[in-house]
């Protein structure tokens, strides 16, 4: 259409000034008296276009064989650019016209200019620009196709590398994503399977190493009360009936620590915790385990803030911390949460009897972890410290004067 309306200008503006150079010519050669007027031979010889004058006393038509195509256009009462097909006698294709008719007064004399351009021609160029328009355009556009093909494979062929590590994770032939090299927008997606990966794997350790602790624990009382049970050679003494009580409650002590853990661990959500709901939460079943102490809480964070820390993992962290202040404080046990420019703070401190100064730095090591059933800060004090670890924090234990648990999260995971 923009080809076609540049086309279509040009030949109208072309058509006005060969009308206006015809008007020109017939005022400047006083066309009454001038013999050029006889005859159209000097206009034919100057004009590129076809052309008519007419008048009451006669008419010029260039070429003379067009006479058949302007002699409707001679009566009718339209001016300015007209739109005419005609057909010439013996031609087997019509003429397309487009005219410009005026009408001007030479000499008092009224006289009808028309300037025609047949556009048969310039039609048939305009299609065949049009074709090799489309032929470029189709190339490009191919092209185009061609090359955001080119780049969505290419940006996309790390997912075929990822789904490649998947498949070898897991077969077992690795342990963890590695991709080499690792274009800069899949390295945050790789970190982050990387990180569940290795917490599922903490948490399968822990689970499986929960077990064989339980197992072990309760392995011992049930085969003494088994034995006893079974001998039938002499009859229970009133002594071992209270022996046989006695370990069953062990056994019961035990599994209802290890619920209570898991009551602590509560249902995996992704890294999106909210520490206040879940502290207000922990307290809530603390405060009914431990009803003859009393838990505060001090907190500057807002009740719907989110963490970037999973919240399996937070409650286990909040869950040890504030069962071990329940367990060893003799009154009171404050938990404090808090913001700062580059870490998320966690602070559960008791007035218990705290620990021995040489012993501070022994907390949460892998040799008090395995033993659960001595008294003191054991094996969940272990899984937090594993905990904080992996989130590339800090965990710090003092004496104020009982013992105090601060832990430093930094604000985005390493």
């Amino acid at each position: 259409m923009l080809l076609e309306r540049m086309s279509r200008d040009f030949v109208q503006q072309r058509l006005i000034e060969e009308a206006n150079f015809l008007e020109d010519t017939l005022v400047e050669n006083q066309l009454t008296d001038n013999p050029l007027y006889r005859t159209a031979d000097y206009f034919e010889s100057v004009f590129h276009h076809a052309f008519v004058i007419h008048s009451k006393e006669r008419t010029l038509i260039s070429p003379s064989q067009w006479q058949p195509a302007f002699e409707p256009l001679l009566n009718t009462q339209e001016t300015g650019f007209i739109s005419h097909t005609a057909r010439l006698p013996g031609s087997e294709k019509p003429l397309r016209l487009l005219v410009y008719r005026r009408e001007v007064q030479v000499n008092n004399q009224i006289i009808l200019l028309l300037v025609a351009e047949d556009l048969t021609q310039i039609k048939a160029d305009q299609r065949q620009l049009h074709v090799w328009a489309a032929i470029v355009v189709l190339g490009l556009m191919a092209m185009l196709i061609a090359t955001i093909y080119g780049a969505v494979l290419l940006s996309l062929r790390p997912t075929s590398q990822i789904q490649k590590a998947l498949s070898q994770l897991q077969k077992g032939e690795t342990t963890r994503l590695q991709l080499a090299p690792s274009p800069t927008e899949f390295t945050p997606l790789i970190d982050q399977l990387n990180l569940l990966i290795e917490t599922l794997e903490q948490r399968l350790k822990r689970s499986r190493e929960a077990l064989a602790n339980l197992s072990h624990s309760v392995k011992t009382p049930l085969s003494a009360v088994q034995q006893m049970l079974e001998d039938r050679s002499c009859p229970l003494t009133e002594e071992q009936r209270q022996l046989m009580a006695l370990r069953l409650k062990d056994v019961h002590h035990q599994l209802e620590k290890e619920m209570r853990r898991s009551h602590f661990a509560g249902p995996q959500a992704g890294l999106n915790a909210k520490p206040v709901r879940q502290v207000r939460d922990l307290l809530w079943v603390l405060g009914r385990l431990y009803p003859d102490k009393h838990f505060e809480m001090d907190i500057s964070v807002d009740i719907d803030q989110s963490w970037p820390v999973e919240e399996q993992d937070m409650n286990e962290l909040l869950g040890n911390l504030l069962d071990n202040a329940g367990k060893w404080a003799k009154k009171q046990a404050l938990v404090k949460l808090a913001e700062t420019d580059e870490d998320l703070e966690i602070h559960v401190q008791d007035d218990g009897p705290g620990v021995g100064p040489n012993n501070l730095q022994e907390l949460g090591t892998r040799g008090l972890r395995l033993d659960e059933q001595k008294p003191g800060y054991g094996l969940g004090l272990a899984i937090t410290h594993e905990i904080v670890a992996r989130y590339g924090g800090r965990l710090v234990f003092s004496n104020n004067p009982g013992l105090k648990a601060s832990i430093f999260l930094p604000r985005k995971l390493r």
